[in-house]
């Protein structure tokens, strides 16, 4: 910035130029950091972020610990504002509420006592009606937190320390999950089932090199791995139906996502009669606006197979779907309930974590597993370092006391008769200062001969421990087995023989439905007549009804109009041999001039409306231009997907597409401008997905007027401009039977003057 743009400083020199755009890069940056660190990414070593770990935290220092009373929410979230996390006390509420919910998490956290939210979507009560305190899982979080398993750092205000991350004995990040949104960065972590989880670190520390290949196991599969990680364990249980290779390349790079599908049973009714009854739903839906989005589709007549639905849950999920009919296929019913509700979720998977607490990155499942495990390695290591510390204190006054009783009428004359005891005990029998303290701190009835025992016993069983746990700080291998017994005993405390280890969430593959029928299935079929315009507007009337009495746009007409269903697919054909598909339900209906075809598809200006019919699987049609070629074509290939249409037949300007009709029989009659027929055989016509065709008849000046496809045997029919229907057999039809590309002879007596088949 120029000085001339700065205000004068009267002589102040407190002013400083500053470059915005370099302010805002830093302020940004700093904010950036601080939404990824302290806010939105779990630790990977305790799967926590800090406002839960000072939720934790908390509650230990004010004793609520599993065991203990309840105490007030209003309490702990108090304490957690003012001494660790200086937020909005709703923040915090809401994290401590979460930490709660068995339907939110799969191993809870606390334990509350009162309103603490629903499935449906209510919120907790307030604070200061609830009450809590710790479970187990939080227990075993922070075990070991007092003998120096973790560093502390100084809280916001320095005037207390709280935990960098937590000892983590529970494999948190994985058993529960964890979902945040930082700046430029997400995470979302499935929970896990515990016992797995366990079971494949044990694995891991036996086996470092192993893969994710290793420590999984197909689902359902028997023999040792049988309890190894299998995938995904939801809090509300759900069938996931991922397919296994899909989930193993998503546990290796981290990224990717799991099918979840709500669990239902049919509940026969009797005389044929059933109900479908959905017991789980998948995780994070609420269950009220589940409900509340079918129930509007209902309305919406989007789902006809369905004909209501009921809420019949109280402590269990218990939803009641009613078909519309005993006839309808239960199985097709959910395949259009999964397709069109969240009775069908993708869980979206990204293992964006902090490692070591400081690095944000996206970890696969092994890398997680052993950066957890080597948090635990270093919390044993701090925690037998903290238990040494303190045996060589003991030990140390204990060999004082040895001391003492060994000369104990000299230790009481030293007492009694010396001004300065604890220098000339020191100097005496060669002890530390804390030694001498110990010995004049020593009570009088301490001087039993019983208490010598005592510390005797005491003095060799810490020798002994101090030996064993210097083995262990001196053994790497030891201490991963004291690491894999540690597992081993929250294996077994959450196995999956228990109400809350067991696995919840199950795996299936998704049935092969058929996709048309189940599209078909969410459209009600209703009968409609389909209209379309000289000018290219479409509209659809409800019901079969007579078209003569259908107004159009001043200068518009009736082109053509057919009957269908509203579960129908429409064929329309262009003039350029593009097909367009539309669906009969997605047109507009009758009660204006409908819409311009335009607009619906991408349809070029230039060209025009041959044909449009209902499609018909498995039907062929022939396709010819105004040039007399020609070709058979499967209905099946001219359906496309997509606005732009598929191109059929190849035309170059001025030639056009100039009729379809439907193959029958085994002859084609075709008549040329000139009112020249010709009859050959259909085998010499090609069949093809796309192309030009070949020659139908030969001309010398216009082109080709008509065709129709028929059985020789039947006879070739006509209907003349009166109405009248004229017929000539096979013996009849001999002077105009030929072979393709011959040019024909004049048409029969009779024909109609427009050279039409249909007069």
């Amino acid at each position: 910035m120029g000085n001339e743009i700065l205000p004068p400083d009267d002589g102040d020199n407190n002013i400083d130029a500053v470059d915005l755009r370099k302010a805002l890069e830093e302020r940004y940056l700093a904010y950036a950091l601080s939404t990824i660190m302290h806010r939105a990414l779990p630790d990977v070593r305790d799967g926590l972020k800090p406002v839960h770990r000072r939720i934790i935290h908390g509650m230990s220092e004010i004793g609520v610990r599993p065991g203990s009373a309840y105490k007030k929410c209003a309490r702990i979230v108090g304490d957690v504002m003012g001494k660790f996390h200086p937020h909005g006390d709703a923040s915090i509420y809401d994290a401590l509420v979460r930490l709660s919910q068995d339907f939110a998490q799969r191993y809870p956290m606390v334990d509350g006592q009162g309103n603490f939210g629903n499935i449906d979507g209510d919120s907790a009560a307030a604070m200061r009606y609830t009450e809590a305190r710790m479970t187990a899982v939080a227990a075993l979080m922070l075990e070991g937190i007092g003998e120096d398993a973790v560093d502390f750092r100084p809280t916001y205000n320095e005037e207390d320390d709280e935990p960098a991350v937590l000892p983590g004995a529970f494999p948190n990040l994985l058993a529960n999950g964890s979902t945040g949104i930082a700046v430029g960065m997400a995470t979302s972590i499935a929970p896990h089932n515990a016992h797995e989880l366990c079971e494949a670190a044990i694995y891991l520390i036996k086996h470092p090199d192993a893969t994710v290949e290793d420590i999984m196991t197909l689902p359902g599969a028997d023999g040792p791995k049988a309890n190894m990680i299998q995938g995904p364990d939801f809090p509300t249980g759900g069938i996931i139906v991922e397919d296994f290779d899909s989930m193993v390349e998503t546990y290796k790079t981290g990224r990717g996502g799991f099918r979840v599908r709500a669990r239902w049973d049919r509940e026969d009714l009797g005389r044929g009669g059933y109900q479908i009854v959905v017991t789980e739903i998948p995780y994070g839906v609420q269950k009220s606006r589940l409900i509340e989005k079918i129930a509007e589709l209902l309305i919406a007549r989007r789902l006809p197979l369905l004909e209501d639905i009921q809420d019949e849950s109280a402590e269990d999920i218990r939803i009641v779907l009613t078909p519309k009919s005993r006839t309808v296929d239960p199985a097709l019913l959910m395949e259009s309930l999964f397709k069109l509700t969240d009775l069908e979720q993708r869980f979206s998977m990204n293992m964006n974590v902090l490692s070591q607490g400081k690095v944000p990155k996206v970890m696969g499942l092994v890398d997680v597993l052993k950066e957890w495990l080597g948090h635990r390695r270093e919390v044993l290591q701090r925690r037998s370092r903290h238990r040494l510390a303190a045996i060589d204190r003991r030990l140390e006054i204990l060999g004082g006391l040895l001391v003492a009783y060994l000369n104990l009428d000299e230790v009481i004359r030293i007492i009694r008769e010396e001004d300065e005891p604890k220098q000339v005990m020191m100097e005496r029998f060669s002890i530390t200062d804390v030694q001498a303290e110990a010995i004049l701190n020593m009570r009088l009835r301490a001087l039993r001969k019983l208490e010598e025992i005592e510390i005797r016993k005491e003095f060799d069983a810490l020798t002994a421990e101090k030996a064993e746990i210097e083995a262990l700080l001196a053994s790497e291998t030891q201490q991963w087995q004291t690491v894999a017994w540690e597992i081993g005993e929250v294996k077994k405390t959450f196995a999956k023989a228990t109400e809350l280890g067991k696995r919840r969430s199950t795996f299936d593959h998704a049935p092969e439905t058929d996709i048309e029928a189940i599209q078909q299935a969410m459209i009600e079929k209703e009968p409609v007549t389909v209209v379309v315009s000289e000018k290219g507007w479409v509209r659809a009337l409800k019901g079969h009804v007579d078209t003569s009495g259908v107004s159009f746009k001043e200068g518009d007409s009736l082109r053509l109009a057919f009957p269908a269903q509203t579960t129908d697919k429409l064929l329309v054909v262009t003039t350029g041999g593009r097909v367009f598909t539309l669906g009969a339900d997605k047109l507009p209906g009758g009660r204006g001039h409908g819409e311009p075809l335009r607009i619906m598809v991408d349809m070029e200006a230039d060209q025009d409306v041959v044909a449009a019919f209902v499609h018909e699987a498995g039907r062929k049609q022939l396709i010819a231009s105004t040039a007399g070629n020609g070709f058979i074509v499967e209905e099946d290939q001219m359906v496309a997907n997509t606005r732009k249409g598929k191109q059929v037949m190849n035309v170059t300007s001025p030639q056009e597409v100039k009729l379809l009709t439907p193959v029958t029989g085994d002859h084609i009659a075709v008549i040329g401008e000139n009112r020249k027929l010709i009859v050959f055989p259909m085998n010499q016509v090609a069949e093809m997905a796309r192309g030009k065709g070949v020659r139908l008849q030969r001309y010398k000046d216009g082109g080709l007027s008509d065709a129709k496809c028929f059985a020789l045997e039947a006879g070739l029919t006509w209907e003349d401009s009166a109405g009248r229907t004229h017929t000539r057999n096979a013996e009849e039809l001999m002077e105009w039977r030929g072979d393709r590309a011959m040019a024909g002879r004049i048409a029969p007596k009779g024909f109609p003057r427009n050279g039409k088949f249909k007069g």
